[in-house]
C-alpha cells in the first residue's frame, strides 16, 4: 500500500511541475501581450504545436495553384471599405501582388498576424497584405471594427490594410471581394471558400487570381515566399 501511495505522489508532482512549467511558459510568451483574453493567450503559446499537428495530420494545408485561367470579372473593378469605414478601391492595388486573408482575433492561427507584418514589411516593395475580420468559424471574431485594429496594432504591429468585418464564407451576406475570390464565374477557375480563418488567396501582378492556401500554410512559409518570388 505504502508503495502504491509513492508512486501516486511521484505522478503528482510529474503533473505538477508540468502545469507549472507550462504556466510559466505561457506567462514568458505573452509578456507583451495587450488585453488578450486567457483563452488568446493560450492559443498564442501552443502555435507552433497546433500548426505541426495539422500538418502532420493534413488538415487545412490545401494548395491550389491556377497557372492559365483569367478572371471573368476584373479584379480592379472591386471596392471595399476599410476598417475605419474609408472606400477602398481595388485599382489601385494595379501592379503588385495581394495577399487577401479572412483573419479573427481568437484563432488557433491568430498569431499568423504577426508573420502577416513581416511578409508585408519584407515584400513591400512588391506586395499589398489584406486582413478581412471575419466571424464566420465558431465565432472567433466577436470584436468591433475598432476593438479589431486596436487588438492588431497592440499585439501584432499589424500596418497592412484591415477591412470592415464581413462574411466571407458562401451566403447571402457574403462580402463582394470574397465572391469573386470563391467563384470561377467571376475570378475564372476557383470555386474554393476558406476552410477556417486565415485562410489566404493570391493575385498577381496582373489581376489574376494565382492561388489558395490553407489556413496551416503560415504566411512565411516556403509554398507562400515561392509564389511571391515567382514572376
Amino acid at each position: 500500500m505504502k508503495s502504491r501511495y509513492s508512486k501516486l505522489n511521484r505522478i503528482f508532482i510529474v503533473i505538477a511541475m508540468f502545469i507549472i512549467a507550462f504556466a510559466s511558459y505561457v506567462l514568458i510568451v505573452n509578456r507583451n501581450s495587450v488585453n488578450m483574453t486567457g483563452r488568446q493567450k493560450f492559443l498564442k503559446a501552443i502555435y507552433p504545436a497546433f500548426v505541426f499537428i495539422n500538418k502532420l495530420v493534413g488538415k487545412n494545408i490545401t494548395l491550389l495553384s491556377n497557372e492559365r485561367a483569367a478572371p471573368l470579372v476584373s479584379f480592379y473593378s472591386l471596392k471595399t471599405v476599410l476598417n475605419d469605414g474609408t472606400a477602398f478601391d481595388f485599382a489601385l492595388l494595379k501592379g503588385k501582388k495581394v495577399l487577401l486573408v479572412n483573419t479573427a482575433s481568437g484563432c488557433g492561427y491568430t498569431q499568423q498576424y504577426d508573420q502577416l507584418q513581416s511578409l508585408y514589411k519584407q515584400y513591400n516593395d512588391k506586395l499589398v497584405v489584406l486582413g478581412f475580420p471575419a466571424n464566420d468559424f465558431k465565432e472567433q471574431e466577436k470584436g468591433t471594427d475598432e476593438e479589431i485594429a486596436l487588438f492588431c496594432k497592440a499585439n501584432f504591429r499589424v500596418s497592412f490594410p484591415l477591412m470592415k468585418k464581413s462574411v466571407v464564407i458562401k451566403k447571402r451576406e457574403q462580402d463582394n471581394i470574397f465572391k469573386w475570390l470563391t467563384d470561377s464565374s467571376m475570378n475564372g477557375w476557383n470555386n474554393q471558400a476558406p476552410s477556417w480563418n486565415f485562410s489566404k488567396y493570391l493575385v498577381n501582378e496582373q489581376g489574376v487570381l494565382i492561388n489558395y492556401f490553407g489556413p496551416a500554410i503560415e504566411p512565411l512559409g516556403e509554398e507562400i515566399k515561392k509564389a511571391l518570388d515567382k514572376n
